[in-house]
């Protein structure tokens, strides 16, 4: 049985240099929406952000937006904020972050920038930790991802990621491909449909 119905996408709040970037975060949110899957992303209505989320709402999609209320006027407009059909403000970037988890079955990162890093990365920490096996995509959108794909490779070479199996972040390089790639891991993984409470109270 597949657990996917919800899908957390990370990416930038800044549109970044090539249009393709936006293109991208279009086509995901229309993906997610055409599977009738929920679009869970940090409530941002400017670059990347805005991008997916309006890819979603305009194919008739549901979208939960999760944003920190001092962001709330950098990152996105309360008018643009209204468009969503469920709004989380939370009072910082932690509860936030736990907000996302709690609510994905996945989670995808586009381009962004050290947020995103951020954000990606401690998901892959929580998987190697064993606290869930929730498939993570890295939308490698023309090469992006690269970098910090090499470095991964790189630390896990040199010994420093002891439980590799556990971290398995499954790398598309087209955006059309992500959903259907989501879809085929979530049926092949028991990913729980929430985040592990006592995992979380432990964050």
């Amino acid at each position: 049985m597949n657990t996917i119905r919800s899908v957390c996408v990370y990416c930038g709040s800044s549109p970044g240099r090539d249009e393709a970037y936006i293109k991208a975060g279009h086509l995901l949110g229309r993906s997610l929406a055409k599977s009738g899957l929920r679009l869970i992303y940090g409530g941002g209505t400017k670059g990347i952000m805005g991008a997916v989320a309006e890819g979603a709402l305009k194919a008739g999609g549901k979208v939960t937006g999760i944003i920190p209320r001092f962001l709330i006027n950098r990152e996105a407009t309360e008018s643009a904020l209204d468009k969503l059909d469920e709004l989380l403000i939370t009072d910082n970037m932690h509860e936030r972050k736990h907000r996302m988890f709690e609510k994905s079955d996945a989670f995808v990162a586009l381009p962004g920038g050290i947020g995103t890093v951020e954000e990606i990365v401690e998901i892959m920490t929580w998987a190697q930790l064993g606290h869930h096996r929730k498939p993570i995509v890295f939308a490698n959108i023309k090469g992006f991802w690269d970098p910090m794909l090499a470095l991964i490779e790189h630390m896990s070479d040199e010994g420093f990621i002891h439980t590799a199996h556990r971290v398995k972040p499954l790398v598309v390089n087209d955006p059309e491909a992500i959903v259907a790639t989501i879809m085929v891991a979530g049926s092949s993984v028991d990913a729980p449909t929430e985040g592990v409470q006592a995992v979380i109270d432990k964050m």
